[in-house]
């Protein structure tokens, strides 16, 4: 007897049928209120993230953005000629904004806030297009009040933009294996080289990316495989050049050294504290038994990316938790997965009736509910001045208080004091950087070259204000070099000292 084999033609209606089915199941009921999903966890993102948003203090990465976004854009090629290529679109990008907004806290943060309360929505959207509106609500939900989103939703820095860029990556993907056509498949690609142009670790979301397409092909999409070659192939050469030029740069994060003790405190500092990463990673293994066919796709998205920064990270130096943040939203689907699977298998004689959308609508509510409240301290916390960065801005404060006409300016550390204190004292009369001989834009870098004379600098200069972060116990002037220090401990004295979180003020006079 001969088996049976399908025609081709067969094959291609099977899969032309199956195509319509998902997009039946996409439009059908409950899966219509699109904005309604999308809006209602982003509200609640925007509802933890805007509060307080310029109350904490700028760190040294922000001021890192602020300066490089504020220099011309002839400065600014210089920069990237140099370090930090990888971030030119961001920094570009914040460029624009900064002319139109300003550069107050609150208006430095604003991008990255209502990028994570895109974010938080787009979970929803991708959890309800895998599994169903309710699921998607929780997660979207979930992700909005994790604690780690609103710290880096305060934050001026690119990694809201690469989570929010690599959830609209994959769910261009799902859509455009739904509904395939040349609009879609380059609207992904895009979204690709948008993730990519945010941060490049955020590309490795790309390895879920490639099981959804495998899947597709086993259920008879024949040209899903090439589609997506073809799309990931236009993000990835878009991205190739500043990819390419990065590598020469990869030395500016060697500081990053990676311990063992890092990967086991990846759920706190992932999540923003245990109690929140235990919880959700926790319920997320558990939720590997209930997404299905997407089980494997959503632990590639969460597992591999940290797995593999992990395994390269005494190369590559790109383990870091807020590299990471685009890994959260698979924890949430898996977690979402988990519950809403519970509370149908809960009432399976009401599976007919109303009754179970009933108790799933009261269960997700519940557990988001619960999640929020647990979270919440954390949330708060999230939004405090960081305890380990010096406190410029009160610095700032006692320079300005008692500054007087021709005062200078002398800095001891290497926690970026001159960029911190530029930032700080951005609006007011700064005393001059006496010890300053070549401004960063002139170098092309980030840091100024001190004055090779410092005898010859500091003349006519009766008072100095020093801003030191040493804290070792030596002299303030130790950090510097031996010959500026000398000059400076010969030829002034302190009269006054302000010792303030991680950072010394002191007034100098001449002797």
């Amino acid at each position: 007897m001969t088996a049976y084999s399908p025609s081709v033609d067969e094959s291609q209606g099977s899969a032309q049928h199956t195509r319509a089915g998902r997009r039946r199941a996409a439009s059908g009921p409950g899966r219509g209120s699109a904005p309604v999903v999308f809006a209602l966890p982003a509200l609640v993102a925007l509802a933890c993230v805007l509060p307080g948003l310029g109350r904490r203090q700028l760190w040294r990465d922000e001021h890192a953005t602020w300066w490089a976004s504020t220099l011309s854009w002839h400065y600014l090629g210089r920069l990237i000629d140099n370090i930090d290529v990888v971030f030119t679109p961001y920094y570009a990008s914040m460029h624009l904004w900064i002319m139109g907004a300003g550069d107050s806290p609150a208006m430095l943060r604003l991008p990255e806030a209502l990028a994570m309360a895109a974010s938080a929505g787009l979970v929803a959207l991708i959890g309800r297009r895998m599994f169903a509106l309710r699921t998607g609500l929780l997660a979207g939900l979930l992700f909005a009040v994790v604690p780690a989103i609103t710290r880096y939703g305060q934050e001026a820095r690119p990694y809201a933009f690469a989570t929010m860029f690599a959830l609209l990556a994959t769910l261009l993907l799902l859509r455009a294996l739904d509904r395939p056509g040349l609009g879609a498949w380059t609207g992904y690609g895009l979204a690709l080289a948008a993730t990519g142009f945010s941060h490049l670790v955020a590309m490795s979301v790309l390895a879920a990316h490639l099981l959804l397409v495998v899947q597709a092909k086993r259920r008879g999409d024949r040209i899903a495989g090439y589609a997506f070659a073809g799309a990931a192939l236009l993000g990835l050469s878009i991205t190739f050049p500043m990819v390419a030029q990065g590598t020469g740069q990869s030395g500016q994060i060697a500081w990053n050294v990676t311990t063992t003790s890092d990967l086991t405190q990846l759920p706190s500092t992932l999540f923003g504290s245990w109690t929140t990463g235990g919880a959700v990673m926790g319920l997320g293994l558990l939720g590997l038994l209930a997404a299905r066919r997407y089980a494997f796709v959503l632990a590639a998205w969460a597992v591999l990316p940290p797995v593999l920064t992990f395994l390269t990270a005494n190369q590559l130096h790109l383990f870091l938790p807020r590299y990471l943040l685009f890994t959260i939203p698979a924890w949430t689907l898996l977690v979402a997965a988990a519950v809403t699977r519970l509370a149908g298998r809960l009432d399976p004689q009401a599976r007919r009736g109303a009754g179970v959308k009933v108790l799933s609508g009261v269960l997700v509510a519940v557990v988001a509910a619960g999640y929020a409240f647990v979270a919440w301290p954390a949330i708060g916390d999230a939004k405090r001045d960081l305890a380990t960065e010096p406190d410029y801005r009160g610095a700032a404060n006692v320079i300005a208080a008692g500054e007087r006409p021709g005062d200078g300016m002398i800095f001891n550390g290497v926690m970026s004091e001159r960029r911190a204190m530029a930032y700080e004292l951005r609006d007011r009369k700064a005393p001059k950087d006496v010890l300053m001989e070549w401004t960063p834009q002139q170098n092309g870098s980030y840091g100024a070259s001190e004055c090779k004379h410092p005898a010859r600098c500091l003349k006519g200069a009766d008072r100095l204000w020093l801003v030191s972060t040493v804290s070792d116990g030596r002299p303030l002037l130790t950090g510097k070099d031996e010959k500026a220090a000398a000059v400076i401990e010969k030829d002034f004295k302190a009269v006054r000292t302000v010792k303030l979180n991680h950072v010394v003020v002191q007034l100098l006079e001449r002797r």
